[in-house]
């Protein structure tokens, strides 16, 4: 099915060729969960658009206009998914942004996803992928348009798993292709890859990471190898419209669904 299409609030389905987002991956995305008409931690996905047009040094959509293009796009929607893209904008041949770009808003709305609720009760399989992702202070926890390394990753198989593990090129362990990660090596306790060298800073990531806190859990946020995550008493991955994956299976490992698999799933659900 062809999502709904609008482009700077006005329906349409082109984009100029000159468009930097085409040409250099000129730009940052979010994917919102709509839920009854609203999108769940909001002010979360704004925090990060704002902060990723602040780091690559592009002019941020005017917010109330962008929140009321939303507000549309999500009435009378039970459950769909919002693709926001905001790009440079358009401009001549080379890299330099030109020096008055006029941002593009580019909105889509898909029919939510399909995903079997087996996946969430009872746990998924990661497959470890073997394209890595680069190291790159400048981009590490931007969702930014250039999603290269992700869909090499996912190319590498189509049936089984469906997510995958992935890995930056000096062998620590990152995220999924879509989703982050957290592990647990004890109850009480939560572990999540650092992002400062590579990744995304995904929204539900956040959110666990504040109900941990508030919680009393005690959460570490730091390098994490490939050994340690599989000798980790239990896994999890997470973002915005999966909510949360237990992880059964890692390579040749077997886990259970844990405590802390459960309580990040009751906080996903949670605003």
């Amino acid at each position: 099915m062809s999502p709904a299409c609008w482009i700077d609030g006005q329906p349409a389905e082109t984009l100029p060729l000159t468009d930097r987002g085409l040409h250099y991956g000129d730009g940052l995305f979010e994917t919102l969960a709509v839920r009854e008409g609203r999108i769940p931690r909001f002010a979360m996905h704004m925090d990060r658009l704002r902060e990723g047009c602040r780091r690559l040094g592009m002019a941020m959509p005017d917010e109330s206009q962008l929140r009321h293009e939303l507000d549309l796009a999500t009435r009378d929607q039970t459950r769909a998914v919002l693709k926001l893209m905001v790009t440079r904008g358009s401009g001549g041949r080379g890299y330099r942004p030109p020096v008055e770009a006029q941002v593009t808003r580019v909105l889509l709305r898909y029919p939510w996803p399909d995903y079997p609720a087996s996946w969430m009760q009872q746990g998924v399989e990661l497959r470890i992928c073997r394209t890595r992702l680069g190291l790159n202070p400048a981009l590490a926890g931007l969702k930014h348009l250039n999603r290269l390394e992700q869909v090499m990753a996912r190319a590498e198989w189509s049936e089984g798993a469906p997510e995958g593990l992935m890995l930056d090129t000096e062998g620590r362990v990152i995220e999924g292709t879509m989703t982050n990660l957290f592990v647990s090596p004890g109850q009480d306790r939560l572990i999540t890859p650092a992002l400062d060298q590579a990744g995304v800073a995904g929204v539900m990531r956040r959110h666990i990471l504040e109900q941990a806190q508030r919680a009393g859990i005690g959460v570490e946020t730091c390098a994490l190898t490939l050994d340690e995550l599989l000798q980790c008493r239990e896994i999890f991955v997470c973002n915005s419209i999966v909510g949360v994956w237990p992880v059964t299976r890692v390579d040749t490992r077997s886990y259970g669904v844990g405590p802390m698999a459960q309580l990040a799933r009751q906080w996903a659900e949670q605003d």
